[in-house]
Protein backbone atom coordinates (compact mmCIF):
# COMPACT_ATOMS: atom_id res chain seq x y z
CA UNK A 1 0.00 0.00 0.00
CA UNK A 2 2.83 2.61 0.97
CA UNK A 3 4.57 1.54 -2.49
CA UNK A 4 0.99 2.54 -4.48
CA UNK A 5 1.19 5.93 -2.42
CA UNK A 6 4.55 6.69 -3.00
CA UNK A 7 3.81 5.91 -6.98
CA UNK A 8 1.06 7.92 -7.00
CA UNK A 9 3.07 11.16 -5.56
CA UNK A 10 5.94 10.70 -7.95
CA UNK A 11 3.39 10.46 -10.82
CA UNK A 12 1.64 13.35 -9.55
CA UNK A 13 5.48 15.58 -9.49
CA UNK A 14 6.19 14.22 -12.93
CA UNK A 15 2.91 15.70 -14.27
CA UNK A 16 3.27 18.97 -12.43
CA UNK A 17 6.95 19.30 -13.59
CA UNK A 18 6.13 18.79 -17.27
CA UNK A 19 3.00 20.90 -17.06
CA UNK A 20 5.63 23.89 -15.48
CA UNK A 21 8.29 22.88 -18.65
CA UNK A 22 5.60 22.97 -21.46
CA UNK A 23 4.25 26.37 -19.65
CA UNK A 24 7.67 27.75 -19.62
CA UNK A 25 8.45 26.87 -23.01
CA UNK A 26 5.03 28.57 -24.42
CA UNK A 27 6.27 31.65 -22.58
CA UNK A 28 9.69 31.50 -24.32
CA UNK A 29 8.04 31.29 -27.59
CA UNK A 30 5.71 33.67 -27.59
CA UNK A 31 8.32 36.51 -25.65
CA UNK A 32 10.40 35.17 -28.78
CA UNK A 33 7.17 36.12 -31.22
CA UNK A 34 6.52 39.09 -30.03
CA UNK A 35 9.80 40.52 -30.54
CA UNK A 36 9.06 43.25 -32.61
CA UNK A 37 11.73 44.61 -35.40
CA UNK A 38 12.33 47.07 -37.55
CA UNK A 39 15.91 47.88 -39.82
CA UNK A 40 17.70 51.69 -39.97
CA UNK A 41 14.31 52.92 -38.23
CA UNK A 42 15.78 56.47 -38.56
CA UNK A 43 16.57 56.32 -41.60
CA UNK A 44 13.48 55.37 -42.93
CA UNK A 45 11.20 57.19 -40.46
CA UNK A 46 10.17 54.24 -39.41
CA UNK A 47 9.91 52.65 -35.51
CA UNK A 48 8.01 49.96 -33.84
CA UNK A 49 5.85 51.29 -30.76
CA UNK A 50 8.02 48.16 -28.71
CA UNK A 51 10.87 45.85 -28.90
CA UNK A 52 8.93 42.88 -27.74
CA UNK A 53 5.43 41.74 -26.61
CA UNK A 54 4.57 38.88 -24.75
CA UNK A 55 1.39 36.66 -24.97
CA UNK A 56 -0.79 33.64 -24.18
CA UNK A 57 -2.26 31.39 -26.63
CA UNK A 58 -5.47 32.77 -27.34
CA UNK A 59 -5.04 36.14 -26.72
CA UNK A 60 -5.70 39.09 -29.29
CA UNK A 61 -1.90 40.96 -30.02
CA UNK A 62 -1.59 44.51 -31.54
CA UNK A 63 1.71 45.34 -33.11
CA UNK A 64 2.22 49.16 -33.94
CA UNK A 65 4.53 50.94 -36.63
CA UNK A 66 4.93 54.76 -36.13
CA UNK A 67 6.02 56.63 -39.57
CA UNK A 68 6.67 59.73 -40.56
CA UNK A 69 4.44 61.56 -42.50
CA UNK A 70 6.71 62.45 -44.73
CA UNK A 71 8.45 58.95 -45.11
CA UNK A 72 5.51 57.34 -46.37
CA UNK A 73 4.87 59.88 -49.31
CA UNK A 74 4.54 58.07 -52.59
CA UNK A 75 5.28 54.79 -50.60
CA UNK A 76 3.45 51.76 -48.80
CA UNK A 77 4.10 50.07 -46.17
CA UNK A 78 4.94 46.01 -45.68
CA UNK A 79 4.54 43.83 -42.97
CA UNK A 80 6.76 40.48 -43.12
CA UNK A 81 6.89 37.57 -40.46
CA UNK A 82 10.34 35.66 -40.06
CA UNK A 83 10.46 32.63 -38.99
CA UNK A 84 13.99 31.30 -36.82
CA UNK A 85 16.19 29.73 -39.11
CA UNK A 86 13.97 31.36 -42.35
CA UNK A 87 13.95 34.24 -44.50
CA UNK A 88 11.38 37.34 -44.48
CA UNK A 89 7.80 36.60 -45.77
CA UNK A 90 5.38 38.74 -46.89
CA UNK A 91 2.27 39.32 -44.88
CA UNK A 92 0.39 42.60 -45.80
CA UNK A 93 0.52 45.67 -48.02
CA UNK A 94 -0.81 49.06 -46.66
CA UNK A 95 -0.68 51.78 -49.68
CA UNK A 96 -0.47 55.41 -48.84
CA UNK A 97 -3.68 56.00 -50.04
CA UNK A 98 -5.90 53.09 -49.83
CA UNK A 99 -6.95 50.37 -47.47
CA UNK A 100 -4.84 47.26 -46.39
CA UNK A 101 -4.83 44.33 -48.36
CA UNK A 102 -5.16 40.97 -46.09
CA UNK A 103 -2.81 37.87 -46.77
CA UNK A 104 -4.61 35.88 -43.77
CA UNK A 105 -7.62 35.61 -41.83
CA UNK A 106 -5.39 36.14 -38.42
CA UNK A 107 -4.53 39.18 -39.33
CA UNK A 108 -5.67 42.55 -39.66
CA UNK A 109 -4.33 45.71 -40.61
CA UNK A 110 -5.91 49.53 -39.26
CA UNK A 111 -4.20 52.19 -41.00
CA UNK A 112 -4.28 55.65 -39.31
CA UNK A 113 -3.73 58.60 -41.56
CA UNK A 114 -3.52 61.08 -38.13
CA UNK A 115 -2.03 58.96 -35.88
CA UNK A 116 0.83 58.19 -38.87
CA UNK A 117 0.90 54.38 -37.44
CA UNK A 118 -0.32 50.90 -38.90
CA UNK A 119 -1.42 48.35 -36.32
CA UNK A 120 -0.80 44.83 -37.23
CA UNK A 121 -3.51 42.93 -35.10
CA UNK A 122 -3.15 38.80 -34.67
CA UNK A 123 -6.24 37.11 -33.65
CA UNK A 124 -6.17 33.97 -31.88
CA UNK A 125 -2.33 34.23 -31.35
CA UNK A 126 -1.12 30.23 -31.68
CA UNK A 127 2.28 29.23 -30.69
CA UNK A 128 2.96 28.51 -34.56
CA UNK A 129 2.73 31.91 -34.81
CA UNK A 130 6.09 32.35 -32.92
CA UNK A 131 8.35 34.62 -35.37
CA UNK A 132 10.00 38.10 -35.78
CA UNK A 133 7.39 40.62 -37.28
CA UNK A 134 8.80 43.43 -39.20
CA UNK A 135 7.41 46.72 -40.60
CA UNK A 136 9.02 48.30 -43.05
CA UNK A 137 8.70 51.25 -45.98
CA UNK A 138 8.68 50.39 -49.27
CA UNK A 139 11.52 49.73 -50.99
CA UNK A 140 12.21 47.11 -48.36
CA UNK A 141 14.88 44.69 -49.58
CA UNK A 142 15.99 43.56 -53.14
CA UNK A 143 17.32 40.43 -54.38
CA UNK A 144 16.67 36.66 -55.35
CA UNK A 145 14.80 34.37 -53.73
CA UNK A 146 18.03 32.31 -52.27
CA UNK A 147 19.69 35.67 -50.34
CA UNK A 148 17.67 38.89 -49.42
CA UNK A 149 19.86 42.27 -49.77
CA UNK A 150 18.41 45.30 -47.73
CA UNK A 151 19.86 48.70 -49.32
CA UNK A 152 22.80 48.39 -47.82
CA UNK A 153 25.48 50.91 -47.42
CA UNK A 154 29.59 49.12 -47.82
CA UNK A 155 30.09 48.84 -44.25
CA UNK A 156 26.85 46.78 -43.73
CA UNK A 157 26.78 43.06 -44.28
CA UNK A 158 24.14 40.33 -43.88
CA UNK A 159 24.49 37.26 -42.73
Amino acid sequence: MQRESEWRTYCLVAVLSQCFLLTAYMMLCLFLLFSTMVGNSFQNGITAETSAKTAMEGDNVTLLCNYSSSSLTGGSLHWYRQYAGSRPEFLILILRNAGANKSEAQFTVKHDKEKTNVQLEIFPVKVADTALYYCALQPTVMGNLVTLYKNLTPSETIH
